[in-house]
């Protein structure tokens, strides 16, 4: 297995809510793939969303009423732009769970929900590089 990860997709109860959440945080969803899922492309990655029922029919797994304990980290290029995501989180639809703060390894991080309860950190980590493309690197 190459090291990657090619698509993160979020089990969601409300489809039109949750596209309508990370459109407002600026993703444009593809529009040629819309029956019952959406697709939003992420640098060289994908974020998928799909109805919670059929994400569970489909894998075999009943996730339950909870959101996963998994969380998704958006990292940036700085300290303001931490703030900016988050306020943009909330504008959003989203809730603020960590207000953005020192991190105990030197960065500047805070926690978001989306409208379906899934936790996204969002933090300014100078020791992980982001090229101009937006893919992070651990430190040499």
């Amino acid at each position: 297995m190459e090291p990657r990860i090619s698509i993160v997709t979020i089990a969601v109860n409300d489809l039109d809510r949750a596209v309508g959440f990370y459109e407002k945080m600026g993703l444009k969803r593809h529009a040629g793939i819309t029956e019952g899922v959406a697709f939003f492309q992420m640098g060289g990655s994908i974020l998928g969303l799909f109805p919670r029922p059929d994400a569970e029919k489909d894998s075999g797994v009943t996730f339950g009423a909870a959101p996963s304990a998994v969380y998704l980290a958006y990292n940036t290029r700085s300290e303001a732009e931490v703030d900016a995501v988050l306020s943009e989180a909330e504008r959003a639809g989203g809730r603020i769970v960590k207000p953005a703060q020192k991190a105990f390894w030197g960065g500047w991080y805070g926690y978001f929900a989306d409208t379906e309860g899934h936790v996204w950190e969002v933090a300014h980590n100078p020791a992980f590089p982001i090229d101009a493309e937006g893919r992070i690197s651990l430190p040499d």
